[in-house]
């Protein structure tokens, strides 16, 4: 199935304002914090003083690129369909807790009146336009009605099985980090969870633990489609990949700032792990990534199921059969135009 040009050009629209809306949060905190203590905030290098409390993450400008990637997509192929699932899902993750928690005391506590208000009709506004991004993808497609219009299949063996093993493995060092987390820190839930007075978290971010489970399960996911070899293995592969990537950056960034290599003997077994789960977030971001950077293999619904190499993929006919009943001048090219014929039955007749 592939997307109608109405469901193509509203889902488009819809990822741009996604994108107006992070960047004037990510500008707001390059003026008023200036761009390399922003981004010693992000990496949680906290030994240094700032003016301002920054509203953002390094997740936002993740969802920057990933916005604008998905626009470029649906303005740009008819198969946009997973692009804009992908964006509208981790958008509602994202920006769905700031509808209860921008309002809390803590919040009330560390940012103005005029910028909570903004961020929460900027989330009541992300939320509405995920939500109908979605809608869009699903109500929006259709059947491709020639060759022209290819449809995008998953990835091959070997990509799947690597981008299975990666972000599901990563998914699962998520999860266990979060059930030692319940269990050393048991007197911040639920709050670390939903938000709350007791734990600290960006203005226009979900809460800690919400987006680290959130992510998890999204790697997951996205580790099962593409072993699945599913039609949206890759978009979702490789948004999950890109959101895990900044956490395990910034957690070598930190290691390598405080020295912690240097020391790694001298460190509990609970701080060494913590070290090697930074490492290995990385490694499994930027194996998916890689693996999934290539497109997929994409069957033509005009080409024959019988020839070539194998069912579906095999290159068409130079010279294709006649087409009884056919006029000059309409339908496939005829002749040697190195177009084949229209596509035959999904099961040869009896008797084949």
């Amino acid at each position: 199935m592939i997307l109608t040009r109405g469901a193509r050009v509203t889902g488009a629209v819809l990822s741009a304002v996604l994108v107006v809306i992070v960047a004037g949060w990510l500008i707001r905190d390059v003026d008023a914090i200036g761009f390399g203590q922003l981004w010693r905030n992000w990496s949680g290098l906290y030994d240094i003083h700032i003016q301002s409390v920054p509203t953002t993450s390094a997740t936002d400008l993740v969802l920057f690129v990933v916005y604008v990637a998905v626009t470029v997509a649906a303005l740009r192929t008819a198969s946009a369909a997973s692009a804009l699932v992908v964006a509208g899902v981790v958008t509602l993750t994202v920006r769905l807790p700031g509808l209860w928690t921008i309002g809390s005391r803590r919040m009330e506590a560390v940012y103005s009146d005029e910028l909570r208000s903004r961020a929460l009709i900027c989330a009541f506004v992300a939320v509405a336009a995920a939500a109908a991004m979605i809608i869009a993808a699903g109500a929006g497609r259709r059947p491709p009605v020639d060759s022209y219009e290819r449809t995008p299949t998953g990835p091959g063996p070997g990509t799947g099985v690597l981008t299975f093993l990666a972000l599901s493995a990563a998914g699962a060092v998520l999860i266990a980090w979060e059930i030692r987390q319940i269990v050393r820190d048991p007197e911040f839930f639920p709050d670390w969870y939903v938000g709350g007075d007791r734990v600290a978290q960006y203005l226009t971010g979900p809460p800690p633990g919400w987006a680290t489970v959130m992510l998890a399960l999204l790697c997951v996911f996205a580790g099962i489609s593409a072993a699945a070899r599913a039609r949206h293995a890759r978009p979702f592969g490789l948004v999950a990949a890109a959101v895990l990537l900044p956490g395990g950056v910034f957690g070598v960034v930190r290691i390598v700032h405080y020295d912690m290599l240097e020391h790694f003997a001298d460190l509990s077994t609970e701080l060494q792990l913590s070290l090697l789960s930074s490492f290995f977030q990385v490694f499994a971001a930027l194996a998916a990534l890689i693996a999934l950077a290539l497109p997929g293999p994409v069957r033509a619904p005009g080409q024959d199921p019988w020839s070539g190499s194998g069912p579906g993929w095999g290159p068409a006919p130079a010279t294709p059969p006649p087409y009884p009943g056919q006029r000059p001048g309409y339908g496939y090219p005829q002749g040697g135009g190195g177009f084949g014929p229209p596509p035959p039955p999904s099961q040869p007749p009896p008797g084949w």
